[in-house]
């Protein structure tokens, strides 16, 4: 079709779509015997008709010859307008108009019967699947043009974390008359113009949160107004971090909003690993610059909504803090306005995060202070559906269960929906007898159990009831085992994998879980994981107040031990760990080139679980490595088969971290332990480039270049290929840098460590300072605002802020842990070369080449004092320990009594001192390690026995000195 008949076409169907919702909307109100069928026929004509209005948009805003799918839906929208213009004679009421002017719209009936209505409803689902895949397609050939493709598999996303994944789409939705108040004042609050663009709903465990969430994301996306939706999962992988939190935002956001597709891809273009990097960087150019990138916004509705929801199960409280502090920055986001629902349990450290951010920002409402009154109706309301589908399906007596029946239950429940959910899936137990199993729950009263033993106790006693009093024993450790196991995994595994980790026979599993549909979520399917429903059930079962008081009490500990134990056994076993796992084409094969089936079908989910997770087991363990036990044993043979592994499931990155949880295991006595572990380290951070680009080169150019003496080397001697050896003269031994920090794109001005020395900071001829941990020689954050060349940077005292100088002219204030820019200190008139912080955090010092040293309030970015008639030649200074002196190079500068500090500071005793002073480190004062010209620096730091050199080349090298 062409453009002009198309979007005619297009609109017919619109306009007639519409009067026939408005029909039903009539026939709803009058006719009281089919308002199912209305609905459906409603709905379903709903559903279309949002489709064919984004494919105007598309036609009106496109040029029409790419939208070649789109183009063949003329015979489609021919036949679907006929079909809906003879529903549409069916449904005029027409001749009766006389009949209803007298009697009004009671007149009506509904002149379909429901057979009639399910074919209507299989027609129009047939065409809206059909005007939905083109629409798919043509928004893709828009969206990733040929000429500029985007590259998803570089925005890597949580999967599951969405609200209508597969994962979450059997999860409950509030039923119909409940929370409505609640739903009616967060849907004004999207829609509102003035309103504050993030909505807390905090409440405690089970009251309900995520079920209004996903209802909430439910409600705005069948409106074309959700943007994205991360639901978090504590235990899931991914949806129990945010690792690929922004990721999986900006991937939702991309599909509903095209415009942001520049500056995303500009993104992935210059930087192909920034889902690796800093949250705070994430989120500048994955989300925020994109948005305010975008010319015209695709949605009719004033707000894209995000909902988020359980942001409390996300594993690290600095990367809560660091998201609520990043989304109050979407607050005027224009042209596509934000609206942000966050759910969460209302812990310190969330309360906190809301209450640094700025007035205005957000409103809460707490869901366990909601009026009793209302709680009362919606649970009611709950459990009368529940229990009215069990009355029907088990063909109960019409008046089971009795009004006071369910105002037991209602007393009992209040506030948790949890616990009527519970209740509900353990009184309609497949096998069960609802009224007797209805009875026992009354038998938990409130003033003899807690709420959450009133919630599983009643599952679980029964299970237990049905031993024999011999067998219940051998019961409750099997229970403890499997279901203790269940709750403990970091991530859930399908039963099939979960059998092969426990070394317990799948059958045997499947007999178990079968009874505890009501607590676990156990699926048909072998390749779906088996799920908690709800995170306190775990909380009940390990809660340490219950050991020796109930039978059902997991011991932490002790769990994560067996667990540590089936890891190793599995990654040593005959199915396990070996070299060249997906028998790849050759050893220079790149990860990018490796099909994930492949990597699929060679490391089945419970051997990618043991080499992700066995390390966390470990140290919730509480055990220690010694020497020729079986972790020890295992490194020996399978370190490099492990890190193969982890460089196939992309998980390298955390290799540094977990042999540093490893050395902080081992016992001190254990040098051969902790010899093999910081060689280990020493080797990983050596190589983890090219581990993370190509798994099998641990084994080739690892080898290879590693040091004689390396200890990995010496034990792994046996797989250097043949095909490669070193004919020069080879390192003998590692030498003192610990690691190259790469990434800048000129020269070095200046380097600096954080208070407790785990961050360094680099400040650099590309106009950005650098954060990097120090431990790992990852990049943490870039900080990007200067519009020259940054030629200073220092921290606070107390390392939460990073102060940068740049010959724009400017100091400027940044957040370390966010990377976020505080404040921006303007007042010299020249090239700022010098800055530091007092010793109590509260003053800034800026030195300049306009002759002034400038006194700056942190607080507030006010200049307290201006310092004139000074030496331009300031390249460095510090205030005396006790705040009443500035030391330059250029001399000494007294301060004004009005803004002399008092020292915090307390002198740290060490044993020995490190000074690096032209081409040499002196310790104590005597030259102890010659440096070669290309590692000569003007720009250095010292942290206890670790020196920083910011090189000309733009390298950041850390040596330790010991």
């Amino acid at each position: 079709m062409d453009g002009l008949s198309g979007a005619a076409s297009v609109i017919a169907v619109i306009d007639i779509s519409a009067k026939i919702a408005s029909l039903c909307y009539q026939y709803s109100v009058a006719v009281k015997d089919a308002k199912d069928d209305i609905e459906r026929v409603r709905r379903r004509v709903s559903d279309m008709t949002h489709i064919l209005e984004k494919i105007k948009q598309l036609l009106d805003s496109q040029d029409k010859t790419r939208l070649s799918t789109t183009q063949d839906l003329f015979s489609s929208l021919e036949q679907c307008l006929k079909e809906l213009k003879s529903l549409d004679a069916k449904l005029d009421p027409g001749k009766t108009r006389k009949t209803m002017s007298r009697f009004g719209f009671r007149a009506l009936k509904w002149p379909l019967t429901s057979k009639q209505v399910d074919k209507i409803v299989l027609d129009l689902e047939r065409y809206e699947q059909t005007f939905s895949l083109a629409l798919q397609v043509d928004q893709t050939v828009v969206v990733f043009n040929i000429d500029q493709k985007l590259d998803l598999a570089k925005l890597p996303v949580a999967i599951g974390a969405s609200f209508n994944s597969h994962n979450e789409e059997h999860n409950a939705r509030c039923l119909p008359d409940t929370r409505t108040e609640l739903l009616d004042e967060i849907t004004a609050w999207a829609n509102n113009k003035d309103g504050k663009s993030i909505f807390w709903l905090s409440g405690m465990a089970g009251t309900g949160k995520s079920t209004i969430a996903r209802t909430v994301a439910q409600s705005f996306a069948s409106r074309g107004q959700l943007g994205a939706s991360f639901f978090f999962k504590k235990g899931e992988g991914e949806r129990g971090n945010a690792s690929r939190f922004f990721t999986t935002i900006a991937t939702d956001l991309v599909a509903c909003e095209p415009g942001m597709l520049p500056g995303i891809r500009k993104t992935l273009n210059e930087d192909s690993t920034i889902s690796h990097k800093a949250l705070k960087d994430q989120f500048k150019k994955l989300i925020l610059q994109p948005l305010l990138g975008i010319k015209q916004s695709c949605s009719r509705a004033f707000a894209r909504v995000i909902v988020i929801d359980a942001l409390d199960e996300c594993e690290r409280e600095a990367d809560i803090r660091a998201i609520l502090q990043l989304l109050a920055q979407t607050k005027d986001a224009r042209p596509v306005p934000l609206r942000i629902l966050v759910t969460s349990r209302p812990e310190l450290h969330i309360r906190l995060g809301f209450k640094e951010m700025s007035n205005g920002t957000y409103q809460d409402l707490v869901l366990h202070e909601v009026p009793r009154c209302t709680i009362e109706h919606d649970i009611r309301l709950f459990l009368e559906h529940e229990l009215g589908v069990i009355r029907k399906e088990r063909k109960l007596v019409s008046d089971w269960p009795a009004p006071q029946q369910i105002m037991a239950l209602v007393e009992l429940a209040v506030p948790l929906f949890i616990y009527a959910a519970t209740v509900c899936r353990y009184v309609g137990t497949k096998g069960g007898d609802p009224e007797e199993y209805l009875d026992k729950v009354l038998q938990y009263p409130k003033a003899a159990f807690s709420q959450l033993d009133r919630t599983y106790l009643p599952v679980l006693d029964q299970l237990l009831v049905e031993q024999e009093e011999r067998d219940r024993e051998d019961w409750l450790h099997s229970f403890r085992g499997l279901v203790g196991s269940i709750v403990i995994l970091a991530s859930p595994l399908p039963v099939s994998s979960l059998a092969r980790l426990l070394q317990v026979p799948q059958k045997q599993v499947e007999r178990r879980l079968d009874a505890l549909h009501s607590v676990l979520s156990v699926p048909n399917r072998e390749d779906i994981p088996i799920r908690l429903l709800h995170l306190s059930f775990r909380e009940f079962l390990v809660d340490p107040q219950k050991q020796g008081k109930s039978l059902f009490w997991v011991d932490e500990k002790s769990t994560h031990k067996k667990l540590v134990s089936c890891c190793l056994e599995l990654m040593s076993g005959p199915s396990g760990l070996h070299q060249d796992l997906c028998s790849l084409p050759g050893p220079g094969t790149l990860r990018s080139e490796i099909n994930e089936e492949r990597i699929t079908s060679s490391l089945s989910p419970d051997l990618q679980y043991a080499c992700s997770y066995w390390v966390d087991h470990l140290k919730q363990s509480g055990q220690g490595i010694v020497g020729g036990d079986a972790t020890h044993l295992f490194l020996q043979k399978h370190l490099l088969h492990w890190l193969e592994a982890m460089s196939l499931i992309r998980e390298s990155s955390r290799c540094v971290d977990l042999l540093d949880s490893l050395q902080a295991l081992a016992s001190p006595s254990g040098k051969l332990v902790l010899g093999f572990l910081h060689d280990a380290k020493r080797f990983v951070l050596r190589f983890q480039s090219v581990l993370a680009d190509a798994p099998l080169q641990i084994y080739c150019s690892a080898l290879v270049f590693a040091p004689e003496r390396s200890v990995i080397r010496q034990s792994f001697v046996d797989q250097v290929p043949e095909k490669a050896k070193m004919l020069s003269m080879k390192e003998a031994d590692w030498d003192a840098c610990r690691s190259t920090l790469e990434g800048h794109s000129s020269w070095i001005s200046a380097v600096a460590f954080s208070p407790d020395g785990q961050l360094v900071a680099s400040a650099s001829g590309d106009g950005t300072v650098r954060l990097w941990e120090a431990a790992t020689g990852t990049c943490r954050s870039t900080l990007e605002g200067h519009s020259d060349h940054v030629s200073a940077a220092a921290f606070s005292p107390d390392g939460q802020l990073v102060a940068s100088a740049s010959s724009d002219g400017t100091v400027r204030l940044w957040e370390a842990a966010t990377g976020t820019c505080r404040s921006t200190l303007k007042g010299h008139f020249g090239y700022v070369s010098a800055v530091a912080f007092s010793p109590d955090g509260q003053l800034i010092a800026s030195a300049s080449w306009d002759g002034t040293v400038r006194l700056w309030e942190a607080a507030t970015g006010t200049c307290r004092s201006t310092l004139e008639r000074l030496p331009k030649d300031i390249r460095r200074i510090d205030f005396s320990p006790d705040g009443q002196v500035l030391h330059t190079n250029e001399g000494d500068i007294p301060l004004p009594q009005t803004s002399v500090v008092t020292s915090l500071l307390r002198p740290q005793p060490q044993s020995f001192y490190i000074l690096v002073q032209d081409q040499w480190i002196l310790r104590n004062q005597q030259r102890f390690l010659w440096l070669p010209p290309e590692y000569r620096s003007r720009s250095t730091a010292v942290r206890k026995d670790i020196a920083c050199l910011g090189l000309i080349s733009g390298r950041v090298v850390l040596l330790r000195i010991s």
